[in-house]
């Protein structure tokens, strides 16, 4: 199976766009109920600031979820973290990469969500799609999310 590779352009500096994406993301991320991390309901996710720091999700009831750890934090450059979900084994695991290139006046940004070969397709987390109809679902999910960032850009509204 391959990875997942989406992009997008966002109106804000590398820099900027990466802040977007570390610290704002619990005001632009929009869950998708075909991939959640846990399965009970949706919490806020956030990311502890650099190599070794945690991507998690606290859910209402107070209990923290560690979806992965920060592998590289190059603020307005790359963002390399772990991805699972509750349902993983140890043995599965994927890794997101995110990279954030000046554009002119915009920066892209690219997604790239590997390591779904760990995940066998009868796993819950893949609901028995197909791999490519599965990599498609989820890099339509990918692009709906960077869209969010890129508004949240747009707005000039940030906690930064």
């Amino acid at each position: 199976m391959s990875a997942i590779l989406v992009s997008v352009r966002v109106p804000a500096t590398p820099r900027e766009t990466f802040d977007i994406f570390t610290t704002e993301i619990h005001l632009w991320w929009q869950p998708n109920p075909l991939f959640r991390f846990t399965p009970r309901d949706g919490g806020v996710l956030s990311f502890e600031p650099g190599e070794g720091g945690r991507f998690i999700e606290t859910l209402p009831s107070g209990t923290v979820f560690e979806i992965g750890r920060i592998r590289v934090w190059q603020p307005g450059e790359r963002l390399v973290f772990g991805w699972r979900q509750a349902t993983f084994t140890k043995d599965q695991h994927t890794e997101v990469e995110v990279r954030f290139e000046a554009a002119g006046n915009e920066t892209r940004v690219t997604v790239e969500h590997r390591g779904w070969d760990s995940v066998p397709r009868e796993h819950l987390a893949r609901h028995g799609f197909a791999d490519i109809l599965f990599l498609e679902r989820h890099a339509g999910w990918w692009r709906a999310l960077l869209a969010a960032a890129a508004r949240r850009a747009q707005s000039g509204h940030h906690s930064f």
